[in-house]
């Protein structure tokens, strides 16, 4: 992603339901990710659904995406996670299943899902992107209006 400030205009989210599974490893985090990512549709109104599930890790965020999909439709899906390199490449073996399993989540679903699972080498660089200067919960947040918008434009959800 860019280090460039987001180029989104508000976006009404009142007609848009939104679901939001966020991984609990490691939790400072991402709830703070979380709480950024809520403020920032709330910065732009009231959605009429924003519906939250918890899962373990960001390894679990798809499966857990699936179920929602599977029983509710959504305008579109936020995954949150952060995953932090360790002693062994393992944080790439997590990022990039999940992430691939997103994506083939929203074209079977025909429903966007932000994926919003954060890869660091470091916590240092994990917090610049979660509280610091690079603002990740906004940029997923917009991203999500924006594909909301693009959803609602093109296909009629009951």
């Amino acid at each position: 992603m860019s280090l460039d400030p987001s180029p989104y205009s508000s976006i009404d989210p009142r007609n848009f339901r939104i679901g939001i599974v966020a991984s609990l490893f490691n939790p400072t985090l991402v709830n703070s990710l979380l709480a950024r990512v809520q403020e920032v549709i709330h910065e732009n109104g009231t959605p009429k659904e924003l519906l939250l599930e918890r899962v373990p890790g960001a390894n679990e965020l798809p499966v857990a995406i699936n179920l929602l999909l599977e029983e509710k439709k959504f305008t579109c899906v936020i995954g949150l996670g952060v995953v932090i390199k360790g002693s062994t490449s393992h944080h790439h073996l997590v990022a990039e299943s999940a992430g691939n399993a997103l994506q083939s989540l929203a074209i079977k679903h025909n429903t966007p899902i932000i994926n919003g699972i954060l890869v660091t080498d470091d916590l240092k660089s994990a917090e610049e992107r979660v509280t610091g200067t690079i603002d990740r919960g906004r940029e997923f947040a917009q991203a999500s209006l924006h594909m909301a918008k693009y959803k609602e434009k093109w296909t009629t959800i009951s």
